[in-house]
């Protein structure tokens, strides 16, 4: 990416803590990165690490305990509940480990429950077709494999053409092969639609398909490096 590409996000010492009980548990602290426009992007790092609240704070989802978040020059953090809630709608996609698809609709049912409420969507075969899936179109999701379930959760997501994609574990959840079908569909979204996509994973391998790589540990940013050399899905072994 060039230096004259903008920041989508900026983070400026951003710290969660959450209470349990008597204790406190420092999530995040005092993390300042930036995203750019249509990067591909891997928070990796173990569990407890900080990624999941990250992510969730970058998708408007939680709040910082302090620092600031921006979207586009926005003051994410402080948004009201409303105006999060419109930024998450029009903005973000999310795609989580587990699929999050309504067992009694079809495939492309699913999608059609974003795209009803979006302002300006790509047609559901077109979203189906990017992952790859239009032959499924009629299928429910239990006669679809935990794979194509996926896949359908990233159309779903892409459906009203968001400018962020973020994705908590997507493929944590699947084996090796079924895994790269997911990568594969993840890559061609950044790819073809110039959309940025941020993926959390723990998966080392994962993170060669990256534009950069955020590593995390104990809440804070330990490395951030730069792939001179992209891997697409195919070429990942893990």
């Amino acid at each position: 990416m060039g230096q004259n590409a903008k920041a989508v996000f900026s983070a400026k010492g951003l710290t969660k803590t959450y209470r349990m009980g008597a204790v406190e548990v420092h999530a995040l602290r005092q993390i300042d990165l930036e995203i750019l426009r249509g990067e591909f992007v891997v928070l990796l790092g173990p569990s407890g690490s900080g990624k999941s609240t990250l992510l969730n704070i970058l998708g408007g989802l939680d709040a910082p305990s302090t620092g600031e978040v921006t979207y586009q020059g926005h003051v994410l953090s402080a948004a009201t509940a409303a105006d999060l809630t419109s930024f998450r709608r029009k903005h973000v996609g999310f795609v989580f480990q587990f699929y999050n698809l309504i067992p009694s609709l079809t495939a492309i049912e699913n999608i059609q429950l974003v795209t009803d409420i979006s302002e300006n969507p790509m047609s559901l075969q077109d979203a189906l077709g990017l992952v790859g899936l239009l032959d499924r179109k009629d299928h429910f999701p239990s006669q679809m494999s935990g794979g194509e379930q996926q896949r359908v959760a990233i159309a779903r997501a892409i459906a009203k053409k968001p400018d962020v994609l973020l994705c908590d574990e997507p493929t944590g959840a699947l084996d090796y092969f079924t895994g790269k079908k997911v990568l594969e569909a993840i890559a061609k979204v950044n790819l073809e639609l110039k959309t940025t996509v941020i993926v959390i994973t723990h998966n080392a391998a994962i993170a060669k398909m990256a534009d950069r790589v955020i590593h995390l540990a104990n809440g804070e940013v330990s490395q951030i490096e730069k792939n001179t050399q992209k891997l697409s899905p195919g070429e990942i072994h893990w």
